[in-house]
């Protein structure tokens, strides 16, 4: 009998397939729908934005009935200074709080569950990711707003004629202008509390500014002496919404376009804190 020898090799290496495919740094439009997934996938997204569309329009017809209903017991000096535009946007004040709340969130709730890191993690270029926050909110606080803006007049109107008293339509001149710069600053204002957010990294503490800076400082303001009161009062945040609603010009305010101008300041301000803030601090 012949044996036969068995010759002993190296061990072949499994077949593992193909090589994967190296890893590619993620762009900003990759951040961009990262960032619009995130809000849209949130419940409270819909919750704050359907307040500030219900503040807006619900709000704004109930002012503009009530202003109607009201009209003919008015002083000789109201109604010369009467503005119909300005009275159906007159709750764009209150929509604000809501968006300005979701301009916090949208950044103090991943600090707070801890979430930053791994954005951090996948975003290295911080500013990049903040830039990205900035756009997709921005952009859906500027859809709700206009849209709010836009109802809340087209309901107004109406019940102010009922009233009857004097109304407005949105051929004639400044009332357009008067409605987008509505829902232009809503936008505004939420970039203006994102920003602020950020900068703070705390829920409750961010929004306490919001509503200081919307609601307290103008009534501090008012009781200040009346040569202090109205230069101080113009250039606030809340005097430049009021501005930008007008089409009757009101005194001791800033006009439209002016009013747009300063409250861009107040944005490009904050964010580039924000941005600064973004890059030295840990996460």
């Amino acid at each position: 009998m012949s044996s036969q020898a068995v010759i002993e090799g190296p061990e072949a290496a499994p077949d593992s397939g193909p090589p994967p495919p190296p890893v590619r740094a993620a762009r900003l439009s990759d951040v961009v729908r990262s960032e619009w997934t995130k809000l849209r996938t949130v419940r409270s997204t819909y919750f704050t934005l359907g307040v500030a569309v219900v503040l807006i329009v619900g709000l704004g017809a109930l002012i503009s009935f009530e202003i109607g209903s009201h009209y003919q017991n008015s002083g000789r000096l109201d109604r010369a200074t009467f503005d119909p535009t300005n009275s159906s946007l007159a709750s764009v004040t209150f929509g604000q709080l809501a968006i300005g709340v979701l301009g916090v969130l949208v950044i103090t709730s991943e600090y707070a569950s801890g979430m930053i890191r791994t954005t951090l993690q996948a975003m290295p270029r911080r500013g990049w990711l903040l830039a990205a926050k900035a756009g997709v909110f921005g952009v859906t606080a500027l859809v709700v707003g206009e849209v709010s803006s836009f109802a809340a007049f087209f309901i107004g109107q109406p019940l102010l004629k009922s009233g009857p008293a004097p109304y407005a339509t949105i051929g004639q001149p400044g009332v357009a202008r008067a409605v987008f710069a509505s829902g232009l600053y809503i936008a505004l204002a939420g970039l203006l509390a994102l920003g602020i957010a950020v900068l703070i990294r705390h829920t409750a503490g961010a929004i306490t500014v919001v509503v200081a800076l919307y609601f307290v400082l103008p009534g501090v303001a008012n009781a200040l002496p009346t040569s202090w009161q109205q230069p101080i009062e113009e250039y606030l945040p809340s005097g430049t919404g009021r501005a930008m609603a007008a089409v009757v010009h009101q005194p001791h305010f800033l006009t439209p376009w002016p009013a747009v101008g300063v409250l861009c300041i107040y944005v490009v301000v904050v964010m580039a804190a924000a941005a600064w803030s973004l890059q030295r601090r840990d996460a």
